[in-house]
């Protein structure tokens, strides 16, 4: 299959290029948090995890300590790890490949590999949903922390809320079933109570423990849950061969 007829290399592109443009949210707030040019490059070549280096700017531009800031971060990026298993059993990256994995391992490039299924297509899907995002996240980064200071204040652009609504745009189309409807309803309320209270970067923590109790102690339908948009492998014939699909049957 060439890459133009991959439906993972199309949702990956498409990640790339969205994720990839709202680095420049991160330069932008990482230098009106006081960071310089050199150290927000660092934070977003070697960190490399959105979440975390937005919490991680937001604590220190917020007030708080170096120390706070970095639990923070580590907190919110633990869920990499356990992406981390998942990628390792379903690829099995060998070699190098291991250690470039592990560092693009994201939300995006792990959500665009499970969605596929096809062995060649899960790994078309995460190499490049990870390296375009990694590639593209850091051009626009660069970006933002050079043109901070021309742009002012990055609030009034809108730019500290990007993050929040790219996050937004790709989880609301994928939430199938009330159940998830219902956690994701209890998390967003859980967040904008804990936001007056906690430091910044702890309310999505709140959150995440939220979900947890619910999906602990849920005893929904087994197939309810985060599904992809389209079926990114129709079969070519389908309704001719009468394919169950076609006429409405169960898979």
């Amino acid at each position: 299959m060439s890459l133009k007829e991959s439906p993972a290399f199309r949702i990956a592109l498409s990640l790339s290029i969205a994720t990839g443009l709202y680095g420049v949210s991160f330069g932008a707030l990482s230098v009106a948090s006081g960071f310089d040019f050199w150290q927000t490059m660092v934070l977003s070549l070697l960190l490399f995890s959105g979440g975390s280096q937005f919490a991680f700017i937001g604590v220190v531009g917020g007030g708080g300590s170096g120390i706070a800031a970095m639990t923070a971060s580590a907190l919110l990026g633990l869920r990499n790890g356990i992406y981390g298993m998942q990628i390792n059993a379903m690829l099995r990256p060998a070699g190098w490949k291991r250690y470039v994995s592990a560092h693009v391992t994201i939300d995006e490039s792990t959500a665009t590999a499970a969605g596929q299924s096809d062995v060649d297509e899960q790994r078309r899907g995460f190499w490049t949903a990870g390296i375009g995002i990694f590639i593209l996240w850091n051009i626009f980064t660069a970006i933002g922390a050079l043109a901070g200071d021309a742009m002012g204040d990055p609030k009034q652009w809108g730019l500290d809320g990007a993050a929040v609504a790219a996050f937004l745009a790709l989880l609301w189309p994928r939430l199938k079933g009330r159940e998830p409807w219902a956690i994701a309803a209890a998390c967003a309320l859980a967040t904008i109570i804990a936001v007056p209270f906690v430091p910044s970067g702890v309310p999505i923590l709140v959150a995440a423990v939220v979900a947890g109790v619910i999906g602990w102690f849920s005893h929904g339908r087994m197939d309810e849950g985060l599904e992809p948009d389209i079926d990114p492998y129709p079969e070519n014939g389908a309704r001719e061969q009468g394919h169950p699909r076609e006429q409405g049957g169960a898979q």
